[in-house]
């Protein structure tokens, strides 16, 4: 049987203060200081990472939504629509309007892009915005609401600039 003794479990001391010392931490000079450079670039890239994602995840939602007031704005909007003043029936430029003024913080209207398809088609949009007219906007036709967000992508060491988002609603006009 192998004996093992207290001696021989001890791991070597560095060498005591003097003339050994300054030979043992030459090597190690500035050492911490580029570890915790690297450490912190990783952490504050991470971290500010983290914090784009949320931001991203909160414009997602307000296009989403935004299509979504949209559609439901439209839908009581129609060619035969009374009691809502000057909106009735609302165009595709006052659909486009009223998305872009919903204005939740945090977003730039300016780099959305709202796109409005009416008719018994619209699931396929073949034509350019500005659709919802006479004979396109009747009870039983479609609306469709496209939105466009150029998010705006601010992370260190990432070349990207923007991310485009997409949003849509579709639903059917009801008055």
């Amino acid at each position: 049987m192998l004996r093992v003794s207290a001696d021989m479990m001890r791991l070597p001391s560095p060498p005591a203060h003097g003339a050994g010392s300054a030979s043992y931490r030459r090597g190690e000079r500035g050492q911490t200081l580029l570890e915790m450079a690297v450490c912190l670039l990783v952490l504050l890239t991470l971290l500010f990472g983290i914090m784009q994602a949320g931001f991203a995840a909160y414009s997602y939602h307000f296009i989403a939504d935004a299509a979504r007031e949209g559609a439901r704005w439209a839908i009581v909007r129609g060619s035969a629509c009374t009691g809502f003043g000057s909106a009735c029936p609302a165009s595709a430029t006052d659909i486009q309007n009223y998305v872009k003024g919903l204005g939740f913080p945090g977003i730039d209207t300016t780099k959305m892009t709202v796109n409005v398809y009416c008719g018994p088609n619209a699931s396929t949009p073949a034509t350019p915005a500005g659709t919802c007219t006479a004979g396109n906007d009747d009870p039983g036709d479609l609306v469709l609401v496209q939105i466009v967000y150029q998010f705006p992508l601010a992370l260190p060491l990432v070349p990207l600039n923007t991310i485009n988002m997409h949003a849509q609603s579709q639903m059917t006009i009801s008055q």
